[in-house]
């Protein structure tokens, strides 16, 4: 059995995947964490993107510089190499996964391209204001799984 934990960092995350590991024990689960890259909060992406649409109203791309998306992936690979040490995983065929996108699209396409049984992740990250505008990626995944 296959559990996936989407982790970002913040104190719910860090929770769901205490429960997680008591649950990938308990039933013998594999688990994969993972972590998303967001583009559009790499400096001056969403800047730019905003930029053209206000010009002709395109769908012009700005793009991210490969180097920037490159060591933000570096800065994932130690977070994720950081939280595989702080616990115990003995016992657990562990892999770690990051990926470039928005989060709920891929945490999504990866469970079910990957088939996983279950999923574990925190239920907060953001204001109650932003959720409220844009939703969080919890209740897209919950919504959509």
């Amino acid at each position: 059995m296959k559990l996936l934990v989407p982790i970002d960092g913040s104190r719910a995350s860090i929770n769901a995947l205490k429960k997680a590991i008591e649950i990938a024990k308990k039933y013998d689960f594999s688990m994969t964490l993972m972590t998303v890259v967001e583009e559009s909060h790499l400096t001056g992406y969403g800047r730019n993107q905003n930029f053209w649409h206000q010009v002709d109203g395109s769908i012009i791309s700005v793009g991210v510089a490969p180097e920037m998306v490159s060591k933000v992936e570096e800065g994932a690979a130690e977070f994720l190499d950081d939280i595989a040490a702080a616990f115990d995983f003995t016992g657990i065929n562990l892999e770690k996964i990051i990926v470039t996108g928005k989060p709920s699209i891929e945490i999504l396409e990866l469970a079910k391209n990957e088939a996983f049984d279950l999923i574990v992740m925190g239920n907060r990250g953001m204001s109650k204001i932003k959720r409220f505008f844009t939703g969080s990626v919890t209740q897209r995944v919950i919504a959509e799984a």
